[in-house]
């Protein structure tokens, strides 16, 4: 009889879980063939940004917590290493799954291809493969770059990955075009979000708000670009006064909030009319503000994804994008920190003559499956 194979699953940070879930549903079914461990490095650890994500995604408790922290990127990187090391070398797992392009995600990738077991280095999948921004000043951009080059596996989200990859150079039998799990646990959860009071609880009207994340360093990190974010959320609610009664709803992240106080701007965001700071939305209820809300305004790349299949508009705050299918198919209309493109867009939005956008197919509930269904056929 076979020996189950054991695959270690690595999270981190919040867009993990999401894309973990399902993949996790479809190992349940599989009990036989493998064990399925889950590792939490600890990287995003405040309740609202972890946790609550187990809990909402129906997610076990992870079997190993690697503790990691806020830190520097270095500090960050090297503390998840270490640990994780000590991990494989006890687990020898068959197979490790990482995710997206966070620190945990490469960390892990460099441990895997250190260490030799059964005659070769631990095999290593990375889901969300092969997206690029082409801008290699992101942290994000490296921790992609670096960890496809190590992967056996490459699932990729959509058609573009693949072109990606073959450009630089990796073996096409190492890439599978998957779809995005993040939008399988949207489908998946669709009863549940539709039950969230999240709406009655912060006294809100459907279609009568804005949603809006902001947490990337780029934005939150340099004063002069917060600045500019409060100038557009101030130009925004400028526009309430004149056209529609609406409101800004704004979940905040807790790095945002450390350097809001640290560059004395709360105060500033705080006095903003019809701007409302709320603490960070559980998964449930954040999907269901993105629902029922009239746009999105973000930074987030997984929220272009997740727009995109609700047919909100969304407006992201970056001048490079990883997601053109979200651009060129979907809702998303990428305007850097750029206000009049900001309120040209907006008022689109209030007169209905925004782009509706289009699904892509591959955003279909599905890819949770495929993927599982390559690692059984060929693990």
């Amino acid at each position: 009889m076979n020996k189950r194979k054991k695959i270690i699953s690595v999270v981190g940070a919040r867009p993990n879980f999401m894309k973990l879930a399902p993949i996790e549903r479809e190992f349940r079914k599989h009990k036989s063939l493998f064990k399925h461990l889950i590792v939490h490095t600890g990287q995003h650890y405040d309740h609202k940004l972890s946790k609550v994500f187990f809990s909402d995604l129906e997610l076990p408790e992870p079997d190993i917590y690697l503790g990691a922290g806020s830190a520097s990127h270095a500090e960050q990187t090297a503390k998840i290493m270490a640990e994780f090391e000590k991990v494989v070398l006890r687990e020898k797992p068959d197979l490790v799954i990482v995710f997206g392009d966070v620190n945990s995600t490469v960390a892990c990738a460099l441990v895997c291809s250190k260490i030799h077991h059964n005659g070769g280095t631990i095999p290593l999948a990375h889901v969300e493969s092969g997206l690029r921004s082409l801008d290699r000043t992101m942290p994000e951009e490296i921790n992609r770059i670096v960890t496809d080059v190590l992967s056996e596996y490459l699932f990729v989200t959509e058609k573009i990955g693949v072109t990606n990859l073959v450009k630089e150079g990796i073996n096409r039998k190492k890439i599978f075009l998957t779809g995005d799990t993040m939008i399988d646990s949207l489908k998946y959860y669709k009863h549940e979000i539709a039950k969230s009071v999240i709406l009655n609880k912060l006294s809100l009207i459907p279609g009568k708000y804005i949603l809006s994340t902001i947490h990337r360093p780029v934005n939150v990190d340099s004063k002069s670009n917060f600045r500019k974010i409060i100038d557009i959320f101030s130009a925004i609610s400028g526009l309430a006064c004149k056209s529609i009664d609406f409101r800004i709803v704004l979940p905040v992240h807790p790095r945002t909030l450390k350097m809001a106080e640290k560059f004395g701007l709360l105060n500033e965001l705080r006095s903003i009319n019809g701007l409302m700071l709320t603490e960070p939305a559980g998964y449930i209820d954040f999907i269901r503000l993105l629902r029922d809300s009239m746009a999105v305004i973000t930074d987030s790349g997984g929220i272009q994804e997740e727009a995109t299949f609700l047919r909100i508009p969304c407006l992201t705050l970056r001048d490079s994008f990883e997601r053109p299918e979200t651009l060129n198919m979907g809702t998303n209309t990428l305007c850097g920190l750029d206000e009049a493109l900001v309120l040209r867009k907006i008022r689109e939005i209030f007169s209905g003559k925004y782009k509706k956008g289009r699904i892509p197919e591959l955003m279909d509930g599905k890819a949770a499956s495929r993927i599982v269904n390559i690692i059984k056929t060929s693990l």
